[in-house]
């Protein structure tokens, strides 16, 4: 294991970690130069096409005489859960600052997550090589930060390679090696998993002890399951067979286990007849944010159902569970730690398993307080319960961390006050910039805030926050009515005192993006039985007198009753038909 390194890139979105593994790639040859592409480790399509690591993603690579393996994360708070269980897989961590913006929020939430680890951390600022960049003020800032001397902050440029090969070179020193003994019982951490239709679950691991090759028994701790090795190999950094894995080394295992459930992120395995202690397996990520999805085909119910469990497998994040909807009839009702998550799985969803979804809108849990004292969790509107029923109702609190900008201060705080924010403190950091810390409803920054926050400080503050608990608030059910009918699934909870600023907004939107019809459409927002908002799509309207040329004015006009009579037929009678994208487009901020 002396010629062994595992170390994993850290810092907050766009900050250039995965350009940075491209150069790894082509130092090490791993990649050979004609099938190189730009962010070569961001695998799925949705990464590339939206310009951000998803999944983390183990690559080995071999230099000089070490085997190398490097973990990419992902940085948007969404995916933060990625970042903590590649960080249980390794012993290293490279911290990189981007040096046209600095310290942001979630570069010093990972930070405290590799030190919590116990990490070598490794740190460098990157981007040197653009003119906008405060390299020197970003270094010391980042020396500052990790109580270190400025020199050992590296200085390089992922895009041109500029003192790359030296950040390697000094990975391959401080790095440790990793601990443990071939001679030991196996040992393994599955800190990921994917399906295969041919091999059952892969899970990815981490062997800290012993070793494990194909025919080998194995035995899942948590499940208590028992099985046969198909195939261990390695990521090259597509799956590639080897003849074994051990201690110290980072590979997948085939278990041939087909059922999703069995295999759990998190588990031990370990070798059939050893007895040993588990591996400190990872905490459960809380869902802060919920929503229901229901297939637009009902008889796609049993797909949506097996495209949720495949995709938990490699997101271990996502929670759902059944439910059933008088209108929408058998669906699910999914967690999710954001807004970005929720689209990701639903466009995976989508393309993986050509499912058209209804989703409804995003809802945090809601703690409601009967006439009985009982106290009930709410995750839908649709479980709102009768207002004579309620005795109080609460709502879910975040600690809430922007660093901003001297310059884009008045902003950001006008923007946190609109959210309903409350001080609690702030923090100046060099560069000129300050740490804001805030309490806040999570409802106010699930959707749009991220969005909102970049807009007013022109994409330089960043955001990183957590769940204090919960608080008394004065809660209504917004409903809405496309053409007479509720739409359970954009229903929603909100504060009394925003009821008609949000219903207005809804239906404005719906009124943009749900295509005409040919009759009108009234969309009303409706909080406790009255209407509160409304607005109408006007009817197409079809030129049905263009046939005609010259004659009697009043056949035109026969034409143009008869139009208006089936016009008002089909109001009382139509049914409108909602697309699949419009969920999503209802539920992003405008």
């Amino acid at each position: 294991m002396k010629e062994l390194r595992n170390w994993v890139i850290i810092s907050h979105i766009d900050h250039g970690k995965s350009t940075l593994a491209d150069r790894f790639l082509e130092l090490t040859n791993t990649i050979p130069k004609n099938k190189m592409k730009h962010r070569f480790l961001d695998m799925m399509d949705l990464e590339q096409e939206k310009g951000i690591t998803i999944k983390m993603q183990p690559v080995r690579m071999n230099y000089k005489d070490y085997v190398l393996n490097l973990i990419d994360t992902p940085g948007h708070i969404d995916f933060s859960y990625e970042v903590s269980r590649s960080l249980a897989a390794v012993e290293g961590a490279v911290l990189l600052v981007d040096a046209t913006k600095g310290i942001q929020a979630q570069t010093i939430h990972n930070l405290e997550l590799a030190q919590t680890q116990k990490l070598t951390i490794i740190p460098a600022v990157n981007k040197i090589d653009l003119s906008q960049g405060r390299i020197e003020e970003s270094r010391k800032e980042l020396a500052q930060l990790l109580g270190i001397s400025e020199k050992e902050v590296f200085l390089i440029s992922g895009k041109q390679g500029t003192n790359v090969k030296e950040l390697l070179e000094t990975i391959v020193k401080q790095v440790p090696e990793p601990k443990g003994s071939i001679e030991k019982p196996l040992k393994a951490l599955i800190f990921d998993s994917k399906y295969d239709a041919f091999k059952g679950i892969l899970a990815y691991v981490r062997v800290f002890d012993g070793e494990i090759k194909s025919g080998d028994n194995f035995y899942l701790m948590a499940s208590r399951i028992k099985g046969e090795v198909k195939e261990v190999g390695i990521f090259s950094p597509q799956l590639k067979p080897v003849e074994n894995l051990k201690a110290g080394e980072i590979g997948y295992i085939a278990t041939g286990i087909k059922e999703p459930g069995k295999v759990m992120v998190g588990d031990t395995i370990t070798n059939l007849d050893s007895k040993i202690n588990a591996l400190p397996g990872y905490k459960e990520p809380k869902s802060v944010v919920f929503a229901s999805f229901y297939p637009e085909n009902s008889d796609d119910f049993e797909l949506l159902k097996k495209g949720l469990a495949q995709l938990k497998l490699n997101d271990a994040a996502l929670n759902f569970e059944p439910e059933t909807k008088k209108v929408l009839g058998r669906g699910f009702r999914c967690g999710f730690l954001g807004s970005l998550h929720i689209e990701i799985v639903s466009e995976r969803l989508r393309r993986e398993f050509g499912l058209n979804l209804i989703i409804s809108r995003p809802q945090v849990s809601y703690k409601i307080v009967n006439q009985k004292d009982e106290e009930i969790f709410i995750y839908s509107a649709g479980d709102w319960p009768d207002l004579l029923q309620i005795k109080e109702s609460q709502e879910p609190w975040m600690k809430l961390e922007v660093i901003t900008p001297q310059q884009f201060l008045g902003p950001v705080l006008k923007l946190l006050k609109q959210s309903r924010g409350i001080q609690i403190e702030t923090k100046y950091l060099l560069s000129d910039r300050s740490l804001l810390i805030y309490e806040v409803p999570l409802r106010e920054i699930i959707i749009d805030f991220y969005d909102k926050l970049k807009g007013v400080s022109q994409g330089f503050a960043s955001m990183n926050y957590e769940m204090i608990g919960y608080k008394k608030g004065d809660l209504v059910k917004l409903e809405i009515l496309i053409a007479g009918e509720k739409e359970q699934a954009f229903s929603t909870i909100v504060p009394k005192e925003k009821a008609f600023e949000e219903g207005k907004s809804m239906v404005k939107k719906l009124k943009k993006v749900l295509p005409s019809q040919l009759f009108s459409v009234p969309l009303q927002a409706i909080v406790q039985g009255k209407v509160i908002a409304r607005e109408t799509i006007r009817a197409k309207r079809k030129d049905v007198t263009a046939s005609l040329y010259g004659g009697d004015v009043t056949r035109k006009r026969k034409l143009l009753e008869r139009q208006k009579r089936g016009k008002k037929e089909l109001k009382e009678k139509g049914r409108v038909h909602i697309p699949s994208k419009i969920f999503l487009e209802m539920f992003k901020g405008d």
